[in-house]
């Protein structure tokens, strides 16, 4: 904090234990009123992540603009729950209606096409693959999976989010029973021969696969799987369809970019987190159906207390009768307002945005003499990974890769960069940086000159290390 009390760095970074101490959080016994509630607010900004600094470019979020802070204030002052239409009819409507245009644009059309809001993009996969469940094998609903003697499968790729491994906990399937489908090499998405081998040997161990997880965006390098190949996979051996768009479905907004959707309307169950790449503010996911009664009749449940509607056959608006979540904020209406804001021209600007300035950044990468790209030139999506590598010659021995990556990314906090650095690549962990609405182009510039400069340090304080492998080979991404 300067004089002002403005902010001035992205983070006051601390350890768990000083900031602990920092903090000094102790609850009073008389009430410190005003000034004290002013003074605690004041520490929570202090020791929190400005994510409204264009060099946060840690996670696959940013931060949010006046029409979300304005639906923030809206769904506090109204402090209701949109569990019942009797309590919540505006948030009930405006959900239904935002859900459905959403499900509309990914091509889901359909008489009953809609979705829900639920606590996050995580929540949003375990709800489709408890629905796909109850939907295949309604029996499952109240004997579980030990109905008929079933040992259900789900199939995700090896690069999808781990979401879809949590869910498997959630309804008892574990995780021996979610497939991890291996990647192609060269686009990092699914391989749809690789997933109708993994569907064959696990029906030959006694499995019966009904539900899988397609990526639209992966977490680490951006993919999005091929859809229509899997949906005939899918088709072959009776399984559910799901598309985790959390990250990579605002592509759809765009006339340039939504070709990498290409086939969602094939999909039984879609979900897209508005809260990332557009900048609703978190938490905002949408999980999407091409018929949403599938989801009334697998979460339903006798609550008369509850829910007083007299015709289920009926268009459902008690939500909580949709989800496996009883009280739920109204989260739609943050979307509902910001699309209300910038329309559909607005989203689709902002989001050709992001992959432009994400194509741009890669560039950069890809002609730096000291930088290794392993991110395709363009990305698929809006993530941008590569190494720190003098002469752009990565050392054989990935411990040290990794080091030097782990090094500059604690060294950019203090540069005014927060930088993710992930694995999956056999010569050791790498930089990924995310690029969003709020990046821009001359943040990214100023990103590998930082990259550089540290980098430059960081392999010149292990120089002795590294002439130990001054013979390692030229690295093709």
């Amino acid at each position: 904090m300067n004089k002002k009390g403005l902010r001035k760095a992205l983070v006051e970074q601390h350890d768990p234990r000083e900031l602990q101490r920092l903090m000094a959080l102790s609850f009073p016994t008389a009430g410190l009123l005003e000034e004290g509630f002013l003074e605690e607010v004041e520490k929570v900004l202090r020791y929190s992540v400005n994510t409204w600094d264009a060099g946060f470019m840690s996670k696959l979020y940013g931060s949010t603009d006046a029409p979300g802070l304005a639906a923030e204030l809206v769904l506090a002052s109204l402090n209701t729950q949109v569990h019942t239409f009797q309590v919540s009819p505006a948030l009930a409507v405006i959900e239904k209606f935002t859900a459905r245009a959403l499900a509309n644009l990914f091509g889901l059309n359909g008489a009953f096409a809609g979705g829900v809001t639920t606590s996050g993009g995580s929540g949003s996969n375990a709800t489709a693959m408890l629905v796909a469940r109850h939907t295949l094998f309604p029996e499952t609903k109240q004997l579980g999976n030990s109905a008929g003697g079933l040992r259900l499968a789900a199939f995700t790729s090896a690069n999808g989010h781990y979401s879809i491994e949590k869910a498997g906990l959630m309804l008892g399937l574990g995780t021996s029973s979610v497939f991890a489908v291996p990647a192609d090499p060269a686009t990092r998405s699914m391989d749809p021969a690789a997933l109708r081998s993994c569907v064959e040997n696990a029906i030959s161990e006694g499995f019966t696969p009904f539900f899988l997880n397609a990526t639209a965006g992966t977490t680490v390098f951006g993919a999005y799987d091929n859809l229509r190949p899997l949906h005939a996979v899918c088709k072959d051996f009776g399984m559910w369809l799901h598309v985790d768009a959390s990250l990579g479905g605002p592509a759809v907004f765009s006339a340039k970019h939504k070709y990498k959707l290409d086939g969602s309307h094939l999909a039984n169950s879609i979900t897209i987190n508005p809260h990332k790449m557009m900048g609703v503010p978190a938490t905002c996911s949408f999980v999407l159906s091409a018929d949403i009664r599938q989801f009334h009749t697998s979460n339903t449940l006798p609550a008369s207390y509850l829910f007083h509607s007299a015709d289920s056959s009926e268009e459902v608006f008690d939500l909580a009768d949709l989800t496996m979540q009883c009280g739920r904020r109204g989260d739609a209406l943050k979307m509902y307002l910001s699309w209300m804001y910038h329309g559909y021209e607005g989203y689709a600007k902002q989001v050709d945005a992001v992959f432009s300035t994400a194509a741009y950044l890669a560039k950069l990468v890809e002609d730096h003499p000291n930088l290794v790209l392993i991110s395709p030139n363009p990305p698929p999506c809006c993530q941008v990974c590569f190494y720190y590598a003098e002469g752009g010659r990565l050392s054989e021995d990935a411990g040290r890769n990794e080091e030097v990556t782990k090094q500059i990314a604690a060294q950019l906090v203090h540069r005014g960069f927060m930088v993710d650095y992930a694995g999956g690549d056999t010569r050791g962990a790498f930089l990924r940086p995310v690029v969003s609405r709020g990046t821009g182009i001359q943040k990214v510039e100023e990103l590998i000159e930082v990259v550089e400069q540290i980098g430059s340090t960081v392999w010149e304080s292990n120089v002795e290390t590294f002439m130990e492998d001054s013979t390692g080979s030229d690295v093709s991404p």
